[in-house]
């Protein structure tokens, strides 16, 4: 191989490297900023179990408590810097294919497309808001129940809103079902963590992703109703379906256990930034 042929060939492997390297950067700072927006929700949350429900148990509310902090500004740059990480490191997934043996499949490269989306807008309403155009205080009742309204205004909207409440469902419980099977353990590196450090992994992830699940299921139970009396206003953002919680003959102490799965949630995410495989 002559000269120019192995320079050409160093650039390409150095660009792959660089690539690489930026892709994982994203994963880790986008996986880190979704722990602070769940570790943030579940103590809103245990504070409503508690007796102080002034501040929204969503996003919006995570960011207002970030914005009341000293230096609150520069932490949501940051933070809404990490999530469009997170839209970048999914949307490479989407065009290259995940981690794993199933990673380029179609299904896999579709779910990396809808979280790419998303965490591009939720990136988007965070920095929006650290600039000062309020974008991201809108509470997640509001947008619920305002896209509830939309969906149910069109032709077989009962039907639209009806399958879409069923795939939330269902979603929630193979959220849940794949945390209580601790499918997450093939998400981390080998051998990255010590045994006592992966115990305290598996808790946070079992018990968050459970709790996770459960607040799924519960969200789209109430966009069913919504959809069978024909009633926007029955469909409910995470807020108001954390408080419903509170409403059950189990009294806060169930809000009080569902909070403190997503708390470890968050605790979980931060295990994924540090020791997941991107």
């Amino acid at each position: 191989m002559d000269t120019s042929a192995m320079t050409q060939v160093g650039r390409v492997r150095a660009r792959r490297l660089a690539k690489g390297s930026v892709t994982r950067g994203a994963a880790r700072a986008g996986l880190a900023a979704r722990g602070v927006i769940y570790l943030l929700v579940g103590i809103l949350a245990l504070r409503i179990a508690f007796g102080d429900g002034r501040q929204q148990a969503d996003r919006s509310g995570a960011v207002a408590e970030i914005a009341a902090e000293p230096f609150g500004a520069v932490l949501l740059w940051g933070l809404g810097t990490g999530l469009a990480g997170m839209a970048l490191w999914r949307l490479s997934e989407a065009l290259f294919g995940s981690v794993g043996p199933d990673g380029r499949k179609a299904t896999k490269r579709l779910q990396a497309v809808t979280r790419s989306v998303f965490y591009a807008f939720v990136a988007y309403s965070v920095l929006s808001f650290a600039a000062g155009s309020g974008g991201g205080g809108r509470s997640s009742d509001e947008q619920s129940r305002d896209v509830t309204a939309e969906a149910l205004g069109m032709p077989a909207g009962q039907w639209i809103v009806g399958a879409a409440a069923a795939g939330i469902v269902v979603a929630g419980l193979w959220i849940g079902v794949r945390a209580v099977r601790r499918d997450f353990r093939d998400q981390f590196e080998p051998g990255g963590m010590s045994p006592r450090v992966r115990r305290l992994v598996d808790v946070t992830g079992v018990a968050g992703g459970a709790a996770r699940g459960v607040v799924f299921a519960a969200a789209g139970g109430f966009a069913a109703r919504a959809a069978v009396d024909y009633r926007p206003d029955r469909a409910k953002g995470l807020d108001d379906t954390l408080r419903s919680f509170a409403d059950t003959p189990f009294g806060p102490w169930l809000l009080v256990l569902v909070a403190a799965g997503l708390a470890l949630f968050g605790l979980f995410s931060f295990a994924l930034a540090r020791w997941r495989m991107v």
